[in-house]
C-alpha cells in the first residue's frame, strides 16, 4: 500500500507564495505520474499540474507561470512551488500519485491540504 503526505497548505496573503509536498511511501518498483489536484467549494476537483518520470511537466492554463511542479525521484517527493497567489487560488489541494508497486499498479491521493489566500 502506498501512502502519501503531504504538506505547506496555510493562509497566505494575495501576491505570496507557499510551497506544498507530496511524499510518497511504501514498496513503490517506480512512479510514472505526480500530479496536483484542487477543489474549491461547490466545485469540481481540476489538474493544477502533473510531471511524469521523464520530467514532463503539464499545467492547468489558470496558474501557468506562477506554479511550478518537481520532483525529486530518490525522494519519492513532488512539489508544488506556488508563486503570485489570487484569491481563486483558495481550495483543497490534493496530491496523487500513480505507478508500480508490490501489488501491482497504484492510483493514490493524498489526504488534502487547504490553501487559503486572502484579498
Amino acid at each position: 500500500q502506498v501512502q502519501l503526505v503531504e504538506s505547506g497548505g496555510g493562509l497566505v496573503q494575495a501576491g505570496g507564495s507557499l510551497r506544498l509536498s507530496c511524499a510518497a511511501s511504501g514498496i513503490i518498483f517506480g512512479i510514472n505520474v505526480m500530479g496536483w489536484y484542487r477543489q474549491a467549494p461547490g466545485k469540481q476537483r481540476e489538474l493544477v499540474a502533473v510531471i511524469t518520470r521523464f520530467g514532463n511537466t503539464n499545467y492547468a492554463d489558470s496558474v501557468k507561470g506562477r506554479f511550478t511542479l518537481s520532483r525529486d525521484s530518490a525522494k519519492n517527493t513532488a512539489y508544488l512551488q506556488m508563486n503570485s497567489l489570487k484569491p481563486e487560488d483558495t481550495a483543497v489541494y490534493y496530491c496523487n500519485v500513480r505507478g508500480g508497486g508490490i501489488a501491482g499498479e497504484f492510483d493514490s491521493w493524498g489526504q488534502g491540504t487547504q490553501v487559503t489566500v486572502s484579498s
